[in-house]
């Protein structure tokens, strides 16, 4: 999940004929909020980044599977992909193209964006230290985690995986 200064405006009520006039910050600075999320037990784990290119995402994928993440699911972004993820250990599974809803983190980052966008931050660390404070919450509360991302589906697809369907510590 991309997290900038340039967020999301969102709707608000206003009187009829009314303006309404939403600060914004065109500032167009960012950070990556990389997350794993196993849906069965409803355990989260994320890392910041300064970018999504493949040797950093490689290292992030080397530390949790140091940690005991086996696999990710991931869409094909051009970061995701490189000579530099050829060493780590953690199975990528990738999706079809433009299908975000067969990511399970897909669906935390949308809960994440909804209390989160809308609001004016006054720097992108501001804007930081609040997501990691709703990352914080919502990792918390593991069946909420396992109501946003432990469909049926997703469960019985990790049972039949080839590698053990462990928790990552």
């Amino acid at each position: 999940m991309r997290i900038g200064r340039r967020g999301q405006v969102r709707r608000l009520w206003a009187p009829r004929g009314g303006t309404v006039v939403q600060p914004g910050a065109w500032e167009r600075t960012w950070v990556s909020l990389n997350l794993a999320v196993h849906g069965g037990s409803g355990v989260v784990r994320w890392e910041w980044r300064e970018n999504v290119t493949a040797a950093t995402l490689a290292s992030t994928l080397r530390r949790w599977g140091e940690r005991g993440v086996t696999a990710v699911v991931w869409d094909r972004a051009p970061g995701h992909h490189g000579n530099a993820d050829a060493t780590v250990p953690v199975q990528r599974i990738e999706q079809p193209a433009y299908s975000p809803e067969l990511n399970p983190a897909e669906r935390v980052f949308e809960y994440l964006r909804s209390r989160i966008e809308g609001k004016t931050y006054g720097s992108l660390e501001a804007k930081k230290a609040a997501v990691e404070q709703e990352v914080q919450q919502v990792a918390a509360d593991g069946e909420q985690i396992k109501r946003l991302t432990g469909w049926t589906w997703i469960r019985e697809a990790l049972a039949q995986l080839p590698i053990p369907n462990t928790v990552f510590q």
